[in-house]
């Protein structure tokens, strides 16, 4: 009985810390993120989203978000970036992407793709939650999950272009696919 005990617990214990770690970051399908604050690690969720994962890794491999700032970041709700005039208006050399919404939850940390009216007009510029935000549930693509560093995110420089409140925005340093830094 006492060995079936040690081994009982033994087993709990195993479970227990087996059940306590996180499953490890497939290096394709992750992203870092660095800002001025510091390293933001990006799961993407190709599940979810399989073209727009696809698009952004290609413009991450040609470098397309290194330098370019958050252009719209409002307190409460997210963090956009993406547009390589910093306007809000701008986007990539390669045409919009058709929508792949889901129900999956906006929540902290949660990465949509931006667009304007039209569903289907999303190409480079993303969004970043920084709360529960329902009321863009299936009316956006989910792309990714911030897994680590989201008080970085928490740190970008609040304001919208045209309000005058964005002087000498944060921006991206530079954005890698896991996989490309070993």
């Amino acid at each position: 009985m006492r060995h079936f005990l040690t081994f009982a617990l033994a087993f709990l214990a195993f479970a227990v810390t087996a059940q306590a770690a996180p499953p490890a970051l497939d290096p394709e399908n992750t992203l870092i993120m660095e800002l001025k604050t510091g390293k933001v690690t990006i799961k993407l969720r190709p599940d979810l989203a399989p073209k727009h994962v696809e698009r952004v890794k290609k413009l991450v491999r040609e470098g397309f978000y290194n330098g370019v700032v958050f252009h719209r970041v409002i307190a409460g709700f997210m963090a956009q970036t993406g547009d390589p005039t910093g306007t809000g208006g701008g986007g990539s050399k390669y045409p919009d992407l058709k929508a792949e919404f889901t129900q999956t939850s906006f929540e902290r940390g949660t990465i949509g793709a931006a667009r304007t009216a039209n569903p289907d007009s999303a190409n480079s510029q993303f969004f970043i939650c920084f709360t529960h935000t329902p009321h863009l549930n299936g009316q956006y693509t989910v792309w990714g999950q911030v897994a680590d560093g989201m008080q970085h995110i928490d740190e970008v420089k609040k304001g919208q272009p045209g309000s005058g409140s964005v002087s000498n925005p944060d921006k991206i340093i530079k954005l890698s696919v896991m996989a490309d830094l070993k």
